[in-house]
């Protein structure tokens, strides 16, 4: 795996092929409690990316790893200081434009690592990924290897299927693991469990947390965090992204 950011563009040229697969992960500058830092989902992007190039390094895959996107369509915390937000068309152009870029590089295989589950957010990436379904000799082909879709949420334990896991168990067990110093472990250990029935309340017109009576910016049950669940969560995360590309692109490994 190729590191890009801490690459030169010497480095970066002499490295790609046509068959360099190129992970850029996707995140958000958003409030996650009172327990994890703004940049969690973007943390857990670059782990999911990082875990998952090794995994596809280890079939035989060639991987580059971008720099991070730290921003993306992030309403659901409105009214929170520390929330930065793109709006829809911001996003897709920014990513559109970054996968036409790449393509004038060469890169023919590029791979959303996604840590923001938003919905808006993931009808964007959703949508661009339809828009780059075909290889072409102008455009690299790119995928999103979605975990909000049933096959990979039922992977992702039961307070990730059920919706409520903004800053829960499931995304502080991940930071314990990726970035442990982050996690404000005196606050997480005091936090009691919170269902807000965030499907049913999004259902019924809900449009952000403070709407569903996540009043501090998390929902879920971040007490039970622990390093070791985050281990495992990081690693089921990298099958998906892997299994993903090998489904789509079984042909780049001879």
């Amino acid at each position: 795996m190729l590191e890009a950011a801490k690459s030169t563009w010497i480095e970066v040229r002499d490295y790609l092929t046509e068959k360099t697969v190129v992970i850029l992960p996707l995140g958000s500058t958003e409030p996650h409690g009172p327990h994890l830092p703004l940049d969690t989902d973007v943390t857990i992007a670059e782990a999911q990316a990082r875990r998952g190039a090794e995994l596809l390094e280890q079939r035989g895959y060639q991987t580059m790893l971008l720099p991070s996107l730290s921003y993306g369509v992030t309403q659901w915390t409105d009214g929170f200081a520390g929330t930065v937000s793109l709006q829809p068309g911001t996003l897709w152009s920014i990513l559109d434009d970054a996968i036409h870029s790449l393509a004038e590089s060469g890169v023919r295989q590029v791979v959303f690592s996604n840590g923001h589950l938003e919905s808006d957010h993931i009808d964007v990436l959703r949508g661009v990924i339809l828009d780059h379904t075909e290889r072409g000799h102008d455009k690299a082909h790119a995928i999103f290897p979605d975990n909000t879709q049933r096959r990979w949420a039922a992977t992702l334990g039961d307070e990730f299927s059920s919706g409520d896991c903004h800053a829960g168990r499931y995304e502080t067990s991940i930071m314990l693991q990726a970035n442990a110093e982050s996690v404000r472990v005196d606050e997480q250990k005091v936090l009691q469990p919170i269902e807000v029935g965030l499907m049913e309340k999004i259902q019924g017109g809900a449009r952000n947390f403070v709407q569903c009576g996540a009043t501090e910016a998390y929902c879920g049950d971040p007490a039970s965090g622990t390093a070791e669940e985050g281990a495992d969560l990081v690693n089921r995360l990298a099958d998906i992204l892997a299994t993903s590309v090998a489904e789509t692109w079984p042909e780049l490994v001879e």
